[in-house]
């Protein structure tokens, strides 16, 4: 009786995050929300084995999904989907779905528990924290927390950044800067190509430790 009455329970708690998510700008579009089932299918058979199935990646290589924003997730899965953010890989796992499903996956991840990592090089946390907060004026390098806010949580548009793996993080920034990031680039390349080696990983570090 008591596992019948926790199930119940998990099904309106995500039936109700899939309604909030209608009632965003996401999903204010027209058509049908995937069931939860159908979602959790997709959740455990293609998204767990790199994200983890609470969007916590393992690995460093691979974004951490939890608590990022709806309308940003949604536009990532439509951009691989149709090609306009390169990746062989994500591009063959978003491929055949359609953006009733994408609305249930970014209602999962979006309402899991973000994750944070301890940084482990406070020196050079300190450089990522100056940078992040106040940029590099000498090099024409706007501050972080200009777009994405000083706790690195970002909008509804531009990702949250807190608690992301530094690897991937960093990995992402060298991409802009040399423009094979294939979407969202115009800001983001303006402001990547002006940063160094070390301004891009200790940056990288710091965020990585935000929660």
């Amino acid at each position: 009786m008591l596992n019948t009455r926790c199930s119940a329970h998990k099904h309106y708690l995500f039936a109700g995050l899939l309604a909030a998510v209608i009632a965003s700008p996401v999903g204010a579009q027209t058509g049908l929300v995937a069931s939860d089932q159908r979602v959790m299918e997709i959740v455990e058979s293609r998204c767990a084995l790199c994200h983890g199935r609470e969007g916590v990646s393992s690995s460093p290589i691979y974004p951490r999904l939890a608590a990022q924003h709806p309308d940003y997730l949604f536009k990532q899965l439509q951009d691989f989907r149709d090609k306009r953010r390169k990746s062989d890989t994500m591009g063959d796992m978003v491929k055949d779905l359609k953006d009733e499903e994408f609305r249930g996956l970014v209602a999962w991840f979006s309402s899991r528990k973000p994750a944070f990592r301890q940084q482990s090089d406070t020196e050079l946390a300190d450089v990522g924290k100056y940078i992040f907060n106040k940029g590099n004026s000498f090099a024409g390098v706007p501050a972080c927390a200009s777009c994405h806010g000083p706790k690195g949580y970002g909008t509804q548009q531009l990702p949250r950044l807190a608690g992301q793996h530094p690897a991937y993080l960093e990995s992402q920034l060298k991409d802009f800067g040399d423009r094979e990031r294939t979407n969202d680039n115009a800001v983001m390349h303006s402001v990547a190509s002006k940063l160094t080696a070390l301004e891009t990983h200790a940056v990288a570090v710091y965020i990585g430790g935000l929660q």
